[in-house]
C-alpha cells in the first residue's frame, strides 16, 4: 500500500532530543538546559524545526516544541488535569462540557506536541479504534447540534477513517455542525491533500476548521496556502492561540500573527490564557497582559481580525471571556 505524502513528511519529524541538538548546533552548555527523556516525548516536524535559529533556547518555535530543564519546576496551581477533562468524560471518547456542544478525542495522536498542552497526561483510550459508544451517545442527546473533533489531532486519521466517522455522524438529524481542531496544517500542511478536500466536499454538516497557531513564524506560504485550499471549498477557517510568555506576550508579535492570518482568509477566534498544566509555569504571562495586548490590538486592527481573550474555568457553561 502506498503512503500518502503527508504520512512520509510525518515519519521525518524529530522524536529524539540527540539529533535535534545536532541539527539545531547547540553548543554543550545549551544541550544541558534540554530534557533528554522529558515525561511528554518530544515530536517536532521537520519543517518547524527549519525555522529554529541555531544555536539558541529564545528561539519562539523552539519555546514551544523542545523540552528544557524548566519542565522540572512545580508550581503552586499547576495541576496534572487543569481543565478536568476527566469530570467531562461521557463515553472513552466524548467530552461533554457546554450546551449543545460535544468533542470526541478522535485519535491520542498529533503531527507535534507542545509543551504547555493541557491534555498531555489524559489517558487516552488506545485500545479501542471505533466510534460507536460515541456515535450512541451523540444520537441519544437531541440538544447536541455541533460535534468538536480534537483529540490529540484529528487529521492523524486516515481518511478512510475520518470517512467511517463522518458517515455516522451524518446518520444523527440533530448534529448540523462538525468542527475540526487541528494543529497538523502548521507542521504537516500535506495533510490538506485532495482526498481529505474530496472528503470534506461529500459531508452534508457545515464544516468549520479551526487551527492552533501561536506565531507568525509558524505561518509560510505552504501553511496559507493549505489554509486557502479549506477556504476555496467553503470551509470556514477560523485560529485560537495560546498567550506564551516568552512566545507571543507582545504586541508587535501579535499584530503580525493576527494580520497574516487575516490577510490569508483566516478568522482569528480565541486567544487563550494558558491552561496551568504541571511543568508550564515558565509559560505563563503576567496576570493582566492579554487584556493590554487586546486592548492595543483594537486601536491598530480591524475588529474582525483581534481575537476574544478567554479562560477556561472548569465547570462554568462557557469560555470566560476576559477581553
Amino acid at each position: 500500500m502506498t503512503l500518502p505524502l503527508w504520512r512520509k513528511v510525518q515519519r521525518s519529524s524529530f522524536t529524539r532530543i540527540e539529533p535535534l541538538c545536532d541539527f539545531l548546533e547547540l553548543s554543550p552548555f545549551l544541550k544541558e538546559k534540554l530534557l533528554t527523556t522529558p515525561k511528554f516525548p518530544l515530536n517536532l516536524p521537520y519543517r518547524l524545526a527549519e525555522k529554529i535559529k541555531k544555536n539558541s533556547l529564545e528561539d519562539p518555535i523552539l519555546r514551544q516544541f523542545v523540552p528544557t530543564q524548566e519542565e522540572t519546576v512545580r508550581k503552586e496551581g499547576f495541576l496534572f488535569d487543569p481543565v478536568q477533562d476527566e469530570r467531562f468524560r461521557k463515553t472513552k471518547k466524548i467530552l461533554h462540557k457546554y450546551q449543545g456542544r460535544a468533542l470526541i478525542l478522535v485519535s491520542s495522536a498529533c503531527a507535534m506536541h507542545c509543551r504547555f498542552c493541557f491534555r498531555q497526561n489524559f489517558p487516552y483510550e488506545v485500545e479501542d479504534g471505533g466510534f460507536d459508544e460515541e456515535l450512541a451517545y451523540l444520537a441519544s442527546d437531541s440538544t447536541i447540534s455541533e460535534v468538536i473533533l480534537s483529540g490529540g489531532d484529528p487529521l492523524s486519521l486516515s481518511d478512510e477513517r475520518l470517512m467511517a466517522l463522518f458517515q455516522g455522524i451524518e446518520k444523527i438529524p440533530h448534529i448540523k455542525r462538525i468542527r475540526f481542531h487541528s494543529r497538523f496544517p502548521i507542521g504537516i500542511p500535506e495533510r490538506i491533500d485532495d482526498s481529505f478536500l474530496q472528503i470534506l466536499q461529500s459531508v452534508k454538516q457545515q464544516v468549520f476548521f479551526m487551527i492552533h497557531c501561536n506565531h507568525p513564524k509558524e505561518l509560510d506560504a505552504d501553511v496559507l496556502a493549505s489554509l486557502q485550499r479549506l477556504i476555496r471549498i467553503q470551509v470556514p477557517v477560523l485560529s485560537q492561540s495560546v498567550l506564551l510568555k516568552g512566545v507571543n506576550d507582545d504586541f508587535e508579535v501579535l499584530i503580525s500573527l493576527f494580520e497574516t492570518l487575516i490577510n490569508a482568509g483566516v478568522i482569528p477566534y480565541y486567544l487563550h490564557e494558558m491552561d496551568p498544566v504541571e511543568g508550564g509555569a515558565h509559560f505563563t504571562a503576567e496576570e493582566t497582559k492579554g487584556q493590554e495586548l487586546i486592548r492595543g490590538l483594537l486601536k491598530k486592527l480591524p475588529g474582525y481580525s483581534v481575537p476574544r481573550l478567554v479562560r477556561e474555568e472548569p465547570g462554568m457553561p462557557s469560555k470566560t471571556v476576559r477581553m
